[in-house]
């Protein structure tokens, strides 16, 4: 038998390190050749990294979250056979502290109990309040201290006192601000700190057993205090996503446009396709037709379609429109993009939509279709709100925004009628793009949507 050491492969494109955001096995398990092992994330796409042999995983070289450098160890497996690593070395695992937390954390527990490593690898942050549950007892079951109700009268439930009647309780200013905020005296709080010192987590636990002993019917659970939160880690897209908007905040000066937009004839225009022609070539719905508007815009105002590269102080304009959708996935935002959309008609540019959604909600979009775009449409359908200020997907110059479709009384030749109106709220980088031009931009949009056969004619 032999050891195994498989490392971060170079994925290419010049990356250096990647984030372990997913593991498909843990220490223990058997794996085949070819058998998917980890997920990584790079700043462009999800990566699988599969096993190149069979055998029993014996460390796992990261914990989620973590970032890994290319040609560093990812996992260990016994194989049969000499394996890769020389007998001198298989004695000593590499980050032996990661590798036996995270094959702890992964690690079902046995039925005889958790090892002494296990234990302390799963003892919680925050120590639980055991020893309070001595001092409680003595003054019986739960008591409850004065406390002041929703309309801050106070209420007096049973309870008892933990010292005497002359003895101050220990307490830091913070934590007596929270008895305060919670109505609660200190002088029924037992502690468990030095010299008898009161902590936040003698307190929080006395106001759990408070409120497990307090009689059904007395307080309206809709309105019970909360004190329960959750750390969530920022990992994987999140951290990715989160880098970008703060990337694109912190080095593009925004600045917003928005117009209204009747699309009252577009819709009628859409039904009537949908209804010939929607059962053999599919059903459209407003983004081909905003996609296409777009790539027209384009040829009039070229300074939009474009990326700014502002440590080289140079724009690329490019001829080709390459269109980010921003896409809402179960993990985040992601933004895949239609290539090419010039060459699209209606059709043809819906059925991409669809497939790049699907393929971004899957995670199984390429790297290829999640890089390269040099214009973002983002839209939220019905929850697009009146107005919104979308983020510029850096190094792009300019994104448009789409808002939610409504009815609306509008005066048109002198009588009010019912049209249906959109708003597009777009956004642009302020350090290539002039406000007047993107103006233009948006209107030029806009006179394509108002007039939708202006959509056709070339």
């Amino acid at each position: 038998m032999g050891i195994h050491i498989i490392k971060m492969p170079d994925i290419g494109e010049g990356i250096a390190e990647v984030e372990l955001v997913a593991w498909h096995v843990k220490v223990g398990d058997m794996v085949a050749e070819d058998q998917l092992l980890a997920d990584v994330m790079t700043d462009k796409a999800t990566v699988e990294i599969p096993s190149s042999v069979a055998g029993k995983v014996l460390a796992l070289g990261g914990a989620v979250g973590q970032v890994m450098a290319v040609g560093s160890e990812v996992i260990r497996i016994e194989v049969d056979g000499a394996g890769n690593l020389k007998p001198e070395s298989a004695a000593a695992p590499a980050k032996p502290a990661q590798v036996a937390t995270n094959s702890v954390a992964n690690a079902k527990p046995a039925a005889a109990g958790p090892t002494p490593e296990a234990a302390v690898a799963a003892a919680p942050a925050t120590p639980a309040p055991a020893s309070t549950s001595a001092p409680a007892a003595k003054a019986g079951n739960g008591p409850s201290s004065p406390a002041r109700n929703g309309n801050g009268n106070g209420s007096k439930a049973p309870a008892a006192l933990v010292r005497a009647p002359g003895d101050k309780p220990i307490a830091s200013p913070a934590v007596r601000r929270q008895a305060w905020d919670l109505g609660v005296e200190l002088q029924f709080v037992p502690g468990t700190g030095t010299a008898g010192r009161i902590t936040h987590e003698d307190l929080q636990a006395y106001v759990a057993r408070a409120a497990q002993a307090q009689p059904a019917g007395v307080a309206d659970q809709r309105y019970a205090q909360r004190l329960d939160e959750q750390t969530v880690p920022v990992i994987g897209l999140r951290r990715k996503i989160a880098q970008k908007m703060q990337e694109a905040k912190r080095r593009i000066p925004h600045f917003t446009y928005v117009e209204e937009v009747d699309m009252t004839e577009l819709e009628v225009l859409r039904v009537k396709l949908n209804a010939q022609h929607g059962k053999e070539r599919g059903r459209l719905t407003v983004l081909p037709f905003l996609v296409r508007a777009m790539v027209l815009a384009v040829r009039a105002h070229p300074e939009v379609n474009a990326r700014y590269d502002d440590e080289a102080a140079v724009v690329t304009r490019s001829g080709a429109v390459h269109l980010g959708i921003a896409t809402q996935t179960e993990g985040g935002l992601m933004v895949p993009v239609i290539r090419h959309a010039e060459t699209l008609d209606l059709w043809a540019c819906a059925a991409e939509i669809v497939r790049l959604a699907e393929a971004a909600r899957t995670n199984k979009a390429s790297r290829d279709e999640l890089t390269g775009s040099t214009l973002t449409l983002t839209s939220l359908g019905a929850l697009g709100g009146i107005v919104s200020t979308p983020v510029i997907n850096h190094p792009e110059v300019a994104i448009v925004g789409v808002n939610r479709m409504v009815e609306r009384p509008m005066v048109r030749n002198g009588a009010v009628v019912v049209r249906q109106m959109m708003n597009l709220s777009s956004s642009f980088d302020h350090r290539v793009v002039d406000g007047m031009n993107a103006a233009e931009f948006v209107q030029k949009i806009r006179g394509y949507l108002e007039c939708p056969a202006t959509l056709f004619v070339e």
